[in-house]
Protein backbone atom coordinates (compact mmCIF):
# COMPACT_ATOMS: atom_id res chain seq x y z
CA UNK A 1 0.00 0.00 0.00
CA UNK A 2 1.28 3.50 -0.83
CA UNK A 3 2.47 5.85 1.91
CA UNK A 4 -0.13 8.27 3.33
CA UNK A 5 -0.53 11.62 1.61
CA UNK A 6 -1.08 13.26 5.01
CA UNK A 7 0.24 11.86 8.26
CA UNK A 8 -0.63 13.55 11.57
CA UNK A 9 1.13 12.31 14.70
CA UNK A 10 0.26 13.32 18.29
CA UNK A 11 -0.79 16.84 17.36
CA UNK A 12 -1.52 19.16 20.32
CA UNK A 13 -2.25 22.86 20.89
CA UNK A 14 -3.14 24.83 24.01
CA UNK A 15 -4.30 28.40 24.51
CA UNK A 16 -3.49 29.31 28.07
CA UNK A 17 -5.18 26.70 30.22
CA UNK A 18 -7.43 25.47 27.42
CA UNK A 19 -6.22 22.47 25.42
CA UNK A 20 -7.82 22.97 22.00
CA UNK A 21 -6.28 19.87 20.38
CA UNK A 22 -5.02 16.90 22.39
CA UNK A 23 -2.75 14.19 20.99
CA UNK A 24 -4.55 13.82 17.64
CA UNK A 25 -3.20 11.29 15.14
CA UNK A 26 -4.60 10.16 11.78
CA UNK A 27 -3.66 9.53 8.13
CA UNK A 28 -5.19 10.39 4.76
CA UNK A 29 -4.42 8.77 1.42
CA UNK A 30 -4.63 10.08 -2.12
CA UNK A 31 -8.20 10.08 -3.44
CA UNK A 32 -9.70 9.52 0.02
CA UNK A 33 -12.39 11.76 1.52
CA UNK A 34 -12.10 12.13 5.28
CA UNK A 35 -14.58 14.09 7.42
CA UNK A 36 -13.72 15.68 10.76
CA UNK A 37 -16.85 16.39 12.79
CA UNK A 38 -17.70 17.38 16.34
CA UNK A 39 -19.52 19.96 18.47
CA UNK A 40 -18.75 23.67 18.25
CA UNK A 41 -15.51 24.34 20.10
CA UNK A 42 -14.27 20.77 19.67
CA UNK A 43 -11.00 22.00 18.09
CA UNK A 44 -11.71 21.31 14.41
CA UNK A 45 -10.61 24.71 13.07
CA UNK A 46 -7.51 24.75 15.29
CA UNK A 47 -6.57 21.34 13.92
CA UNK A 48 -7.04 22.58 10.35
CA UNK A 49 -5.02 25.72 10.99
CA UNK A 50 -2.09 23.69 12.30
CA UNK A 51 -2.13 21.49 9.21
CA UNK A 52 -1.54 24.38 6.83
CA UNK A 53 0.78 26.42 9.05
CA UNK A 54 -1.58 29.18 10.18
CA UNK A 55 -1.24 28.08 13.81
CA UNK A 56 2.01 26.81 15.32
CA UNK A 57 1.63 23.42 16.98
CA UNK A 58 2.78 22.84 20.56
CA UNK A 59 3.80 19.27 19.84
CA UNK A 60 3.39 16.54 17.27
CA UNK A 61 4.22 16.17 13.59
CA UNK A 62 2.44 16.89 10.32
CA UNK A 63 3.89 15.17 7.26
CA UNK A 64 2.66 15.97 3.75
CA UNK A 65 3.97 13.61 1.12
CA UNK A 66 6.45 12.41 3.74
CA UNK A 67 7.81 15.90 4.47
CA UNK A 68 7.60 17.34 7.98
CA UNK A 69 6.01 20.79 7.75
CA UNK A 70 7.32 22.08 11.12
CA UNK A 71 8.10 25.79 10.85
CA UNK A 72 6.69 26.20 7.34
CA UNK A 73 4.51 29.24 6.60
CA UNK A 74 1.06 28.80 5.02
CA UNK A 75 2.58 29.95 1.72
CA UNK A 76 5.25 27.24 1.84
CA UNK A 77 2.69 24.58 2.83
CA UNK A 78 0.54 25.72 -0.12
CA UNK A 79 3.58 25.28 -2.38
CA UNK A 80 3.74 21.62 -1.31
CA UNK A 81 0.39 21.11 -3.06
CA UNK A 82 -2.11 21.90 -0.33
CA UNK A 83 -5.34 23.72 -1.27
CA UNK A 84 -7.64 25.33 1.31
CA UNK A 85 -11.19 26.64 1.44
CA UNK A 86 -12.68 28.51 4.40
CA UNK A 87 -15.98 28.79 6.24
CA UNK A 88 -16.41 32.32 4.86
CA UNK A 89 -15.44 32.83 1.24
CA UNK A 90 -12.78 35.43 0.45
CA UNK A 91 -12.51 36.67 -3.14
CA UNK A 92 -11.51 39.89 -4.90
CA UNK A 93 -15.00 41.36 -5.35
CA UNK A 94 -14.03 43.93 -7.99
CA UNK A 95 -12.17 41.39 -10.14
CA UNK A 96 -13.84 39.04 -12.57
CA UNK A 97 -14.46 35.40 -11.77
CA UNK A 98 -11.76 34.35 -14.23
CA UNK A 99 -9.24 36.86 -12.87
CA UNK A 100 -9.65 35.49 -9.35
CA UNK A 101 -8.68 32.02 -10.53
CA UNK A 102 -6.02 33.43 -12.84
CA UNK A 103 -4.28 35.08 -9.87
CA UNK A 104 -4.08 31.70 -8.14
CA UNK A 105 -2.64 30.07 -11.27
CA UNK A 106 -0.03 32.83 -11.69
CA UNK A 107 0.95 32.54 -8.04
CA UNK A 108 1.45 28.80 -8.49
CA UNK A 109 3.71 29.53 -11.49
CA UNK A 110 5.70 32.13 -9.51
CA UNK A 111 4.61 34.75 -12.03
CA UNK A 112 2.12 36.81 -10.07
CA UNK A 113 3.36 40.09 -11.54
CA UNK A 114 2.85 38.92 -15.15
CA UNK A 115 -0.88 39.17 -15.70
CA UNK A 116 -0.10 40.44 -19.22
CA UNK A 117 2.03 38.49 -21.70
CA UNK A 118 2.70 34.78 -22.13
CA UNK A 119 2.38 33.83 -18.45
CA UNK A 120 -0.91 35.69 -18.20
CA UNK A 121 -2.29 34.03 -21.33
CA UNK A 122 -1.28 30.59 -20.08
CA UNK A 123 -2.85 31.27 -16.70
CA UNK A 124 -6.01 32.47 -18.42
CA UNK A 125 -6.35 29.12 -20.20
CA UNK A 126 -5.76 27.24 -16.93
CA UNK A 127 -8.28 29.43 -15.10
CA UNK A 128 -10.92 28.86 -17.75
CA UNK A 129 -10.36 25.09 -17.58
CA UNK A 130 -10.83 25.17 -13.79
CA UNK A 131 -13.99 27.25 -14.13
CA UNK A 132 -15.35 24.71 -16.60
CA UNK A 133 -14.49 21.95 -14.12
CA UNK A 134 -16.64 23.56 -11.40
CA UNK A 135 -19.43 24.62 -13.78
CA UNK A 136 -18.65 28.36 -13.72
CA UNK A 137 -17.38 28.94 -17.25
CA UNK A 138 -20.42 31.02 -18.25
CA UNK A 139 -19.71 33.44 -15.39
CA UNK A 140 -16.02 33.98 -16.23
CA UNK A 141 -16.34 37.69 -17.03
CA UNK A 142 -18.73 38.61 -14.20
CA UNK A 143 -17.43 40.60 -11.22
CA UNK A 144 -17.26 38.42 -8.11
CA UNK A 145 -19.34 40.98 -6.23
CA UNK A 146 -22.37 39.99 -8.33
CA UNK A 147 -22.27 36.27 -7.57
CA UNK A 148 -24.78 34.37 -5.48
CA UNK A 149 -23.30 32.64 -2.44
CA UNK A 150 -23.45 29.16 -3.95
CA UNK A 151 -21.50 30.38 -6.99
CA UNK A 152 -18.91 32.00 -4.71
CA UNK A 153 -18.36 28.61 -3.09
CA UNK A 154 -17.78 27.04 -6.52
CA UNK A 155 -15.37 29.84 -7.38
CA UNK A 156 -13.51 29.30 -4.11
CA UNK A 157 -13.13 25.64 -5.04
CA UNK A 158 -11.67 26.59 -8.44
CA UNK A 159 -9.17 28.93 -6.73
CA UNK A 160 -8.24 26.17 -4.26
CA UNK A 161 -7.49 23.89 -7.22
CA UNK A 162 -5.27 26.47 -8.94
CA UNK A 163 -2.06 25.08 -7.42
CA UNK A 164 -2.86 21.53 -8.60
CA UNK A 165 -3.14 20.27 -5.01
CA UNK A 166 -2.71 16.69 -3.91
CA UNK A 167 -4.37 17.58 -0.61
CA UNK A 168 -7.43 19.81 -0.17
CA UNK A 169 -8.49 21.12 3.26
CA UNK A 170 -12.10 22.29 3.32
CA UNK A 171 -13.38 23.99 6.47
CA UNK A 172 -17.20 23.74 6.42
CA UNK A 173 -17.43 23.88 2.61
CA UNK A 174 -21.25 24.05 2.53
CA UNK A 175 -21.75 26.58 5.37
CA UNK A 176 -24.45 29.12 4.51
CA UNK A 177 -25.58 27.29 1.36
CA UNK A 178 -29.10 26.20 0.44
CA UNK A 179 -29.68 22.43 0.86
CA UNK A 180 -29.76 21.71 -2.89
CA UNK A 181 -26.54 23.70 -3.43
CA UNK A 182 -24.84 21.75 -0.63
CA UNK A 183 -25.61 18.46 -2.32
CA UNK A 184 -24.43 19.69 -5.72
CA UNK A 185 -21.18 21.15 -4.38
CA UNK A 186 -20.15 18.07 -2.43
CA UNK A 187 -20.99 15.74 -5.29
CA UNK A 188 -18.73 17.90 -7.44
CA UNK A 189 -15.94 17.84 -4.84
CA UNK A 190 -16.21 14.06 -4.53
CA UNK A 191 -16.09 13.57 -8.30
CA UNK A 192 -13.00 15.78 -8.63
CA UNK A 193 -11.28 14.00 -5.73
CA UNK A 194 -11.83 10.59 -7.32
CA UNK A 195 -10.80 11.69 -10.81
CA UNK A 196 -7.67 13.61 -9.76
CA UNK A 197 -6.69 11.43 -6.77
CA UNK A 198 -6.89 14.40 -4.42
CA UNK A 199 -7.06 13.67 -0.71
CA UNK A 200 -9.87 15.65 0.93
CA UNK A 201 -10.11 16.51 4.62
CA UNK A 202 -13.23 18.48 5.47
CA UNK A 203 -15.19 19.66 8.49
CA UNK A 204 -18.95 19.90 8.27
CA UNK A 205 -22.06 20.29 10.43
CA UNK A 206 -24.48 18.91 7.82
CA UNK A 207 -24.57 15.19 8.60
CA UNK A 208 -26.28 14.36 5.31
CA UNK A 209 -23.20 15.73 3.52
CA UNK A 210 -20.83 13.86 5.84
CA UNK A 211 -22.45 10.44 5.66
CA UNK A 212 -23.10 10.57 1.92
CA UNK A 213 -19.60 11.53 0.82
CA UNK A 214 -16.98 10.63 3.44
CA UNK A 215 -14.99 7.40 3.11
CA UNK A 216 -14.08 7.72 6.78
CA UNK A 217 -15.29 9.94 9.62
CA UNK A 218 -13.38 11.22 12.66
CA UNK A 219 -15.16 12.72 15.66
CA UNK A 220 -13.42 15.34 17.78
CA UNK A 221 -14.67 16.34 21.23
CA UNK A 222 -12.89 18.80 23.53
CA UNK A 223 -9.75 18.42 21.46
CA UNK A 224 -9.59 14.61 21.48
CA UNK A 225 -10.49 12.10 18.80
CA UNK A 226 -13.22 9.94 20.31
CA UNK A 227 -14.04 7.85 17.21
CA UNK A 228 -12.71 7.10 13.74
CA UNK A 229 -13.88 4.71 11.07
CA UNK A 230 -16.39 3.99 8.32
CA UNK A 231 -19.40 6.36 8.35
CA UNK A 232 -21.94 3.76 9.43
CA UNK A 233 -19.74 2.44 12.23
CA UNK A 234 -19.16 5.97 13.55
CA UNK A 235 -22.87 6.78 13.36
CA UNK A 236 -23.66 3.70 15.46
CA UNK A 237 -20.94 4.39 18.05
CA UNK A 238 -22.66 4.92 21.46
CA UNK A 239 -20.13 7.53 22.58
CA UNK A 240 -20.58 9.52 19.36
CA UNK A 241 -24.36 9.36 19.76
CA UNK A 242 -24.19 10.68 23.30
CA UNK A 243 -21.57 13.33 22.57
CA UNK A 244 -22.65 14.71 19.22
CA UNK A 245 -25.14 12.97 16.96
CA UNK A 246 -27.89 12.12 19.44
CA UNK A 247 -30.30 9.24 19.22
CA UNK A 248 -32.59 11.21 16.91
CA UNK A 249 -30.15 11.24 14.02
CA UNK A 250 -29.48 7.53 14.35
CA UNK A 251 -33.14 6.60 13.89
CA UNK A 252 -33.81 9.34 11.36
CA UNK A 253 -31.19 7.70 9.09
CA UNK A 254 -33.01 4.40 9.29
CA UNK A 255 -30.41 2.56 11.32
CA UNK A 256 -31.59 -0.53 13.17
Amino acid sequence: MSAPLLQVEHLSKSYGGVQAVRDVSFTLRAGEILALIGPNGAGKSTCFNMLNGQVRRDSGRVLIGGRDTAGLSPRRVWALGVGRTFQITATFASMSVRENVQVGCLSHQGALGRLAGYAGARAREEAEALLALVGMEDAAERPCGELAYGDLKRLELAVALSNAPGLLLMDEPTAGMAPADRVDLMRLVAAIARERRIGILFTEHDMDVVFEHADRVMVLDRGRLIAEGAPEAVRRDPLVQRTYLGEGLLYEKGAA
